[in-house]
């Protein structure tokens, strides 16, 4: 009795570590099983596997050229983000600068800003920075924004935004 489930545990043992395929053990074909059954064979598996995708982030997905023009490239503009003190209720507040850096000179306009579900308990001057619908908001309210301006604004909300540029055009 114990030799059979000694070679029932071996054989669960086996699947499990090898991947090999559970032997259905009955009590008169015990013998027949053992013989069949060699346990010193081991089983390398791939590691990668072909039925498996990798999803991609959005920021993958997009195929944009960056330069718009022949002057300008949409990592002319820089979005920098610093925690700021926080409100007197507690909610902590954000300073954002965009900025202009375009080196041959060119005034950017129509700057789109992915900004998710964006929004503030502090009041956010429209014309500087909007959002329009999800995960876009306008700076500057589509104006150019010349070369080497920055333009800045004051949030606050229980986290801070991500924010990127996502769309200008070359003026």
């Amino acid at each position: 009795m114990s030799r059979r489930r000694l070679l029932l545990s071996a054989t669960i043992l086996s699947y499990l570590l090898h991947g090999m395929a559970l032997v259905s053990v009955v009590a008169s074909g015990v013998e027949e099983v053992r013989d069949n059954v060699d346990l010193t064979k081991t089983t390398t598996l791939a590691t990668t596997s072909t039925h498996r995708k990798m999803l991609r982030l959005s920021h993958e997905t997009r195929v944009e050229p960056d330069r718009i023009g022949e002057k300008c490239k949409k990592s002319d503009i820089v979005v920098n983000q610093a925690a700021t003190e926080p409100m007197p209720n507690g909610i902590p507040g954000y300073t954002v600068e965009i900025t202009n850096q375009c080196m041959s000179g060119c005034n950017i306009s129509r700057i789109h800003v992915s900004c998710g579900w964006f929004s503030s308990a502090k009041l956010v001057n429209p014309r500087v920075f909007k959002r329009i619908h999800y995960d876009d908001c306008l700076v500057n309210n589509g104006k150019p924004l010349p070369y080497g301006s920055t333009l800045s604004f004051h949030y606050a909300n229980t986290f801070p935004y991500r924010l990127a540029v996502a769309f200008v055009t070359c003026s």
